[in-house]
């Protein structure tokens, strides 16, 4: 346990900010999610809506800093790629 006052914020804000972005990398698990189950259903319509929230989802982890932009870029190519095979 710190003794410095500084240190023993710090440990605050670290412990909120952890409990933020595991909380943002589950909501982007689950919307890609979606998408793999849209595709598995061959339901192109669902497909779209789902891929385009989870595209959103990713560029705003990725401007939050929770996500590094070639996991950003890498996911969202991965789930085109996977919904264009149903077009």
């Amino acid at each position: 346990m710190a003794n410095i006052k500084q240190q023993i914020k710090r440990n605050l804000t670290n412990e909120k900010r952890r409990l933020l972005n595991a909380s943002y990398k589950s909501s982007v698990r689950t919307a890609v999610k979606r998408v793999e189950l849209a595709v598995k259903e061959n339901k192109l319509d669902e497909a779209i809506v789902a891929l385009n929230a989870a595209n959103s989802k990713l560029d705003k982890g990725h401007a939050k800093g929770v996500f590094h932009k070639n996991f950003v870029n890498r996911n969202k190519a991965n789930l085109a790629a996977l919904v264009n095979t149903l077009s």
